[in-house]
């Protein structure tokens, strides 16, 4: 599944991150590549000996986890602290596909927090690639995409301004991505049920079904 969630930052939040990265140090991305991502990958990352990093990656990934969209389609059971990249004219991120582990987590959902304008840079738009084709995408700023870590995706080249933005990974308490489809949309439609209905019978049935599932399928 595929899920895109707007404005998952607060104004206030995507505000000073604006201002500070302005200035901010950031160092060849290559860094954290793997073997492979290194013959493909052209960007660069917020150094970690940045004053603010620390609080910076804190903030967002608190944002991040609070959002409740995030929450049931990922079923987070760890979440990696996120990583700040920026591509410049001429950088790119070829097609490549995720570390299965990264930090001692299983890596199930890939996220990329777009935080530049869109309009403030030219390329540097994420495509997923597929059995049915490929799909770009490029959202507002403070909004964020969610795609399977084992997915092939590449990050086209900027030829103007700077895309800025935060990537990061999950492992879910549902391994299977079907599972996890399944228990978002169910409670997607128990909470819209829920607002236009209140607590009824039918609210409290497909509350039942989810829990249930969960029981069965979580992995704790």
């Amino acid at each position: 599944m595929i899920l895109c969630i707007a404005q998952v930052l607060p104004a206030d939040l995507l505000a000073d991150l604006t201002r500070y990265l302005a200035d901010a140090k950031f160092v060849d991305g290559n860094r954290t590549a793997g073997w492979h991502a290194r013959l493909v990958k052209a960007n660069e990352q917020l150094s970690p000996s940045d004053a603010l990093h620390a609080d910076l990656i804190r903030r967002i990934n608190a944002a991040i986890e609070e959002h409740p969209l995030f929450q049931i389609a990922a079923r987070p059971k760890a979440v990696r602290p996120v990583m700040i990249s920026r591509y410049t004219a001429g950088m790119r991120y070829g097609t490549h596909v995720d570390d299965a582990v990264m930090g001692g987590i299983r890596t199930d959902i890939s996220f990329t927090l777009f935080l530049a304008d869109p309009s403030s840079y030219e390329g540097g738009e994420l495509v997923m690639e597929g059995t049915g084709g490929e799909q770009s995408y490029k959202l507002d700023a403070g909004s964020m995409i969610l795609y399977p870590s084992g997915a092939l995706h590449r990050v086209e080249p900027v030829t103007a301004g700077a895309r800025l933005a935060a990537v990061g990974w999950a492992q879910s308490m549902v391994r299977d991505a079907g599972k996890r489809e399944i228990l978002f949309d169910l409670d997607t439609a128990r909470r819209s049920l829920f607002q236009r209905e209140g607590k009824t019978a039918e609210f409290d049935l497909i509350s039942k079904s989810t829990a249930n599932l969960m029981r069965l399928w979580a992995e704790t």
